[in-house]
């Protein structure tokens, strides 16, 4: 088994958090799109694999934020608040806050 001190790369820790997490972003997007070229709804895409590759794409995704955390970039505390943010501005322009 190799070790993280065997791996050689050219590019520092910030670099590859960068890259690694807008690749992860970009696989979600694509899946996301797939879905929505698709289906018109949740019940309708209830059985296609995609819906697993989702869950998929968002747990990297997370798990690239939750490594930005540990490595000082960003700041859960920032994150949840502008999550918070963000669901608050939704209820003026989306029915997907009550």
């Amino acid at each position: 088994m190799v070790s993280n001190r065997d791996l050689e790369t050219p590019i520092n820790d910030f670099q590859q958090l960068m890259a690694i997490t807008a690749e992860e972003c970009g696989e979600l997007t694509q899946v996301c799109m797939k879905l929505l070229r698709k289906y018109e709804s949740l019940d309708a895409a209830s059985k296609d694999k995609h819906l697993e590759l989702l869950n998929e794409e968002a747990g990297d995704v997370y798990a690239m934020i939750d490594l930005l955390c540990e490595h000082g970039v960003l700041q859960w505390e920032h994150v949840y608040a502008r999550s918070s943010y963000k669901k608050e501005k939704l209820k003026q322009w989306s029915t997907l806050i009550k």
